[in-house]
């Protein structure tokens, strides 16, 4: 894994050591102690052993190789949209969802000192949701890898033209002042995130719940490929309550879809719809069936 700045070292060596010790227990995070996916993790399972990966990419190997039991994966924001690489990162890891958490994400601008400012390091997700804040007050956005990562990055700098922009919690871990809380443009702001585990989640488990279904589908290159895929949805009365494209290779000839949908195989309409959805299409991939955390519409 690499490396964290050095004022986040000894609290990330010391959770990566009782995780160790019962990797069952462990939830793999992408970012540094004090990120919004670290606090998410918490808030889902309050007894877990956190686990800080450097990137997304680590925590979903901690899981595969068997350092976690599970990962917690940011990979929506209500305001600026799909966490990056999420869909290449998810059907690539082989793991499978098997719950949603969503979260209340509040920012704030922290700093050795008062300002001002010429520059806020922060994950480009925090970025674009503070982009109004920032440009307001003249303040250049500059890319880290994650909220918390960026706070410890700006202490470890010692400047005081610099500033971060991150949970109030990452202030006190990493000895930063905060200037002004909530800076995020839209006060609703919400992430969802998803669980990954390396099995899929037993459908016995979902029996009386409302339940989700995470699915990828290659739609093929013909007129209407996408209008008769989703028609298997429609005949059949499954409710979709995501659809977004995106391409995998160069070729950029057929299109591949991430969707969520109301319901789980083993009901008559949902296995329906997949069996006729995998015939409109090059191929379905499900990604796991789980629990709303949230009732859509």
């Amino acid at each position: 894994m690499r490396q964290f700045a050095k004022p986040a070292l000894a609290l990330v060596d010391s959770m990566r050591a009782a995780a160790a010790e019962d990797p069952p227990r462990a939830i793999a995070f992408g970012g540094a102690p004090g990120s919004n996916s670290h606090q998410a993790a918490m808030q889902f399972a309050p007894d877990a052993l956190p686990l800080p990966c450097f990137s997304f990419e680590d925590a979903l190997e901690a899981v595969e190789s068997g350092m976690a039991g599970c990962a917690m994966i940011p990979i929506e924001n209500s305001q600026h949209g799909r966490v990056a690489d999420i869909h290449f990162l998810l059907p690539e890891s082989g793991l499978f969802i098997v719950a949603e958490h969503f979260m209340r994400i509040t920012h704030c601008l922290m700093a050795l000192g008062q300002g001002p400012f010429e520059a806020a390091y922060s994950h480009p997700q925090a970025l674009g949701q503070s982009h109004k804040f920032l440009s307001e007050r003249g303040i250049v956005g500059l890319s880290h890898a994650d909220t918390a990562g960026a706070a410890a990055y700006v202490a470890e700098m010692g400047k005081l033209d610099v500033a971060a922009i991150a949970p109030a919690l990452a202030a006190d871990l990493y000895g930063l002042e905060i200037v002004e809380r909530e800076v995020e443009d839209a006060h609703d702001n919400t992430t969802r995130f998803v669980v990954l585990a390396r099995e899929a989640l037993d459908l016995a488990a979902l029996e009386g719940a409302q339940a989700m279904t995470t699915f990828i589908f290659e739609v093929k290159n013909i007129p209407a490929a996408l209008y008769k895929a989703l028609g298997c949805f429609a005949t059949n009365g499954v409710n979709m309550t995501k659809l977004e494209s995106y391409q995998k290779g160069a070729s950029f000839a057929a299109t591949q879809f991430f969707a969520d949908i109301e319901g789980a195989p083993g009901e008559p309409r949902v296995d329906a719809a997949l069996e006729e959805l995998a015939f409109q299409t090059n191929g379905v991939r499900l990604l796991g069936s789980y629990a709303q955390a949230r009732k859509r519409g």
